[in-house]
């Protein structure tokens, strides 16, 4: 028996049990419809996310923090709060989680630690632990005021655990040019529009003020390809 997760872009990112409430196992009894519609419609606000097509991804996780809402469960509507605050600061938008922290005293200490490590705070020893297996690297680094190798970052299978790995460590003062430009491939081998012009923007604001103006124009004329994109 296997199970299927719809949730592939977000699920390793996250790490969190609200993932299996929110799978269906193949051959077992099918899952209630909360489930199913909150599965489903968190998958597709990601998605939309990514793309940059905000009105879909506003409306589709709505109906997931609706169906999610009907259990009464505050913890899962903490970490349902926790995926979509992941997939923004994988676009280098820091904003403070807000919708996370009236639900904090509700969320579990794994789910504390990941805010916290979103908003790139020093964590200890305990809480870096608690991360997601792809985010520990990242999270030490912030702790030690040290950077990252690329390729401890190049060994983050996910691409969305590796965008936000870069994203913490960009937002730490603490991603070399070399990790920047994984986070742009990344997100380019993806098609996710949105997080791509984000870390097209970074790399091209360096060259600027390097002085490099055949490297910038080069990442503009990028960016300029990728905002045409439909």
């Amino acid at each position: 028996m296997t199970c299927a997760h719809t949730l592939s872009r977000v699920t390793p990112a996250i790490g969190s049990t609200l993932v299996a409430l929110l799978v269906a196992c193949a051959g077992g009894p099918p899952p209630p419809d909360w489930q199913a519609n909150a599965r489903s419609a968190l998958d597709r606000a990601a998605a939309a996310y990514l793309v940059g097509d905000a009105r879909v991804e506003a409306d589709e996780f709505e109906r997931a923090r609706s169906n999610i809402a009907r259990t009464g469960r505050a913890d899962l509507l903490a970490r349902a709060e926790l995926m979509r605050c992941a997939v923004r600061v994988a676009s280098l938008e820091f904003e403070p989680c807000a919708r996370f922290e009236p639900l904090r005293s509700d969320a579990a200490m794994p789910e504390r630690a990941y805010a916290d490590h979103l908003a790139a705070r020093r964590l200890s020893g305990d809480d870096i632990a608690r991360l997601p297996a792809g985010q520990q690297a990242a999270a030490a680094a912030v702790a030690t005021g040290t950077e990252a190798s690329p390729a401890s970052v190049q060994a983050i299978d996910d691409p969305l655990s590796r965008l936000i790995a870069v994203a913490v460590l960009f937002q730490a003062g603490q991603a070399s040019p070399a990790v920047i430009a994984l986070a742009a491939d990344t997100a380019s081998a993806q098609g996710w529009r949105r997080p791509l012009l984000a870390w097209l923007n970074v790399q091209a604001l360096r060259a600027e003020r390097g002085g490099d103006a055949v490297e910038a124009q080069r990442l503009r004329r990028r960016i300029g390809l990728v905002h045409d994109a439909k």
